[in-house]
């Protein structure tokens, strides 16, 4: 009889050791390889893509664990299981990264770099990360079937997004409108709502007087306005009062009677004082309303200082009686409610920023400077002509963009984006007709209310990490010459039936978007005037 090995088991499991050879033989084994199998069901989680910006953290932890109990109890129980890895390049995240680091090590921009040059640090940077957060999910012992490895600018993805953007583009569901967007001026792009978080921070109510041009006797010389932001004076282009102030002060009173009938006896005292306040305004603020609310209808107009402009007096229902001096200043381009009374009103809108957050020619004399410092020369020169009432301190939220963690500005921009009207009521009509069940079911509201609002999505990205918007544009002068440039290219060759498409921006502006990376045809396009859009998508 032979004497058997003996083995010493170990006080505590060796992990460190254990666990790679474990995984390692896994591999070898091909435990984790998924494959069409027509006598298994299947099963498969595409995995959240991970940002390659750093390094993943415990939420990723979680999350994958949970992904990978799901697909190891799937295997046991005979389905054929696929969990599908990969990575996300994270178009405005990873590209701020990149960039803040640039600047930090090199003291040097992206402009310095170059389009070409950056995006070649990005790539040096993905594969750097990837490599880490992947090998982060093999050692937490992930069961993916790393052969299908995918990253979302890869060729295959590309592809897709590429034939999925024509798809849309082609049934007119993708267009380029200027419209207010939310902008980044450090990262110089818009971001989506999606994007921006809110945050509390101490400010002011700036109380201030435009003078009325040729008052007539009895009629005011001047209205009051007052604003957060009074750098953004500079572009505004009317001041608004509600068209019916005595029907929205009696509308208002009955709201705040009801809220007084059914609240407690602790919140009653305040709404009382509501209401006395109220009554204040009917005798004070009213007539004067009311007055300037007969005065818009008559068109008359108002001086706007510093700028020196001419800007209508106008009735809208944005402006509240109940509120303020019961007049808004007006300024589309830089506030999105302003923006709708433009368009209800039909209002110019001046833009008075450029990209980077500077003020620009509609600056007036503070052409060039920050935002914060025109508003201190704004505020000083309309003490100095006696139009500055008062300062009234306040707490208020301003949005910041959730990437580079720097105030939002509502920036006038031409921007790509998608109709979302039947692609949003698609999305609910799932819902809603049981098709898609959302656990626990409450939150089956937050997401139809959401949906309801049916917003067009601002798909373009002021960046140059992304998907590249595969349309080529040229402007003319007038509409004959797009429409004949629309009929050359749609008759260039039997060759590319079906991989273009072409259309007219009016009043004269062709776009052409390619469904497949062809050199050849962009080329043709190119050599006929036409240039690619160079914003990315937001992917």
């Amino acid at each position: 009889m032979t004497n058997a090995e003996t083995y010493e088991i170990p006080n505590r499991f060796d992990f460190g050791t254990t666990c790679p050879a474990l995984y390692d033989d896994w591999i070898q084994h091909h435990c984790f390889d998924a494959n069409v199998s027509p006598g298994k069901k299947p099963f498969t989680i595409v995995i959240p893509p991970p940002n390659v910006t750093g390094a993943l953290h415990l939420g990723h932890a979680l999350n994958n664990t949970l992904q990978d109990i799901q697909i190891r109890m799937h295997r046991m129980m005979g389905f054929e299981a696929l969990w599908m890895p990969g990575t996300d390049h994270a178009g405005i995240a990873t590209q701020a990264v990149v960039e803040r680091r640039l600047k930090e090590i090199e003291n040097k921009t992206r402009h310095d770099l170059g389009r070409e040059k950056l995006v070649q640090r990005i790539w040096q940077w993905k594969d750097q990360y990837e490599a880490r957060i992947l090998g982060q999910l093999k050692s937490m012992g992930c069961s993916c079937d790393w052969r299908r490895t995918r990253f979302t600018l890869d060729e295959r993805c590309a592809r897709a997004v590429r034939t999925t953007f024509f798809d849309l583009f082609s049934k007119g569901l993708i267009y380029r409108g200027k419209r207010l967007v939310n902008w980044d001026t450090y990262l110089q792009t818009a971001v989506s709502d999606d994007e921006v978080f809110a945050a509390a921070v101490q400010g002011h109510f700036w109380h201030m007087q435009y003078r009325i041009l040729s008052p007539k006797p009895g009629e005011p010389t001047h209205v009051t306005i007052a604003t957060t932001r009074p750098e953004t004076m500079l572009g505004d282009t009317a001041v608004a009062v509600h068209p019916h102030p005595t029907e929205a002060l009696n509308k208002h009173e009955q709201l705040l009677r009801q809220k007084l009938s059914e609240a407690n006896a602790k919140d009653q005292p305040a709404i009382e004082a509501q209401l006395d306040e109220l009554a204040t305004r009917r005798v004070e603020l009213l007539p004067l309303l009311e007055q300037l609310a007969d005065m818009a209808r008559d068109g008359r107009h108002i001086h706007l200082p510093i700028v020196d402009r001419k800007i209508p007096l106008v009735v809208d229902g944005w402006a509240k009686p109940e509120l303020g001096s019961g007049c808004v200043k007006v300024t589309p381009a830089h506030d999105p409610n302003d923006y709708d009374v433009a368009k209800r009103c039909d209002l110019p809108m001046i833009n008075i920023l450029n990209p980077d957050g500077t003020l620009n020619e509609n600056g007036g004399p503070f052409a060039g400077l920050s935002m914060q410092r025109a508003r201190e020369k704004v505020v000083a020169k309309m003490e100095e002509l006696g139009l500055l009432l008062k300062i009234e301190n306040r707490e208020i939220d301003l949005k910041h963009s959730d990437r580079s963690k720097t105030p939002i500005e509502p920036f006038l921009a031409d921007q790509w984006f998608v109709k979302m009207d039947q692609l949003a009521q698609s999305a609910m009509d799932a819902v809603t007709d049981g098709r898609v069940k959302i656990l626990p079911p409450r939150y089956a509201n937050g997401y139809l209310d959401w949906l309801g609002e049916k917003r067009d999505w601002p798909v373009g990205r002021q960046l140059w990490w992304g998907h590249q918007i595969p349309i080529w544009s040229k402007t003319f002068e007038s509409p004959t010459q797009a429409a004949s440039l629309q009929f050359q290219i749609e008759s260039m060759s039997e060759r590319i039936a079906g991989l273009l498409y072409v259309s007219i921006e009016e009043p004269a502006t062709v776009h052409v978007c390619i469904k497949e990376e062809d050199r050849a045809l962009e080329v043709k396009l190119e050599s006929l005037g036409l240039i690619r859009q160079e914003d990315v998508l937001d992917t």
